[in-house]
């Protein structure tokens, strides 16, 4: 179970995709309180909380007697694992199943015989954890199996790219509240018809797979 989301976090969020998507550019003066209270259907508290927040992050900033305005994106230079780190889930959500579904695809070509002993091994390992209720290792044993399969796409950009991803992923899992290996038992089935759609090549069923696994996840 999730925790639930801040009113400001939601304020955050869209401000972040109106600034990102351009509907907001850098210099620009953002409406005043009283229209954001009105837009997002939130009080005045909630609104300063997130303009604070967004200010810290100098992706905003409060001039008194002018107003709220845009600084140049942050996205220039700030790091890939920090920028997701202040996304929306949502947004991660879905980057994250177009990367998977891409690796898949790659998996199911190149994979080698060491890719496919090391999924078997890590399966293992996450089945058992299972079974002794070990959280915190099925966790890390479910994070490395997908890692496996990053590399087995034999792929170095989207490789690096799921490591970033995946220490994303692995925080999330450690701010969820009553965390158990239930989550992990349900789809354990689903991991391993993904490790053997790729040892027998099959893309349609990788892929199905690989997003019925990201759909139980959240």
């Amino acid at each position: 179970m999730t925790k639930p989301i801040k009113l400001a976090d939601k304020v955050i969020v869209e401000l972040q995709q109106h600034i990102s998507l351009g509907k907001y550019k850098e210099g620009d003066l953002i409406p005043p309180e009283p229209v954001l209270m009105e837009q997002f259907g939130v009080g005045r508290s909630t609104i300063r909380e997130a303009i604070k927040t967004l200010a810290n992050a100098g992706i905003l900033k409060v001039q008194q007697g002018a107003g709220t305005f845009v600084c140049a994106p942050p996205v220039k230079t700030e790091p890939l694992d920090q920028r997701l780190r202040r996304a929306g889930i949502q947004e991660v959500n879905h980057v994250r199943q177009l990367l998977e579904v891409e690796i898949v695809q790659l998996a199911v070509i190149h994979r080698q015989q060491g890719d496919l002993e090391a999924m078997e091994r890590l399966l293992q390992e996450r089945w058992e954890a299972i079974n002794a209720g070990d959280y915190a290792t099925c966790a890390d044993a479910d994070i490395r199996f997908h890692k496996a399969i990053a590399g087995a796409s034999h792929n170095s950009v989207l490789a690096d790219l799921y490591q970033t991803f995946s220490n994303v992923i692995m925080g999330s899992f450690h701010k969820r509240e009553a965390p158990h290996v239930a989550q992990f038992q349900r789809t354990h089935d689903l991991h391993v018809q993904l490790a053997s759609a790729i040892r027998h090549q099959q893309s349609d069923l990788a892929v199905k797979t690989v997003r019925a696994i990201l759909e139980n996840n959240f």
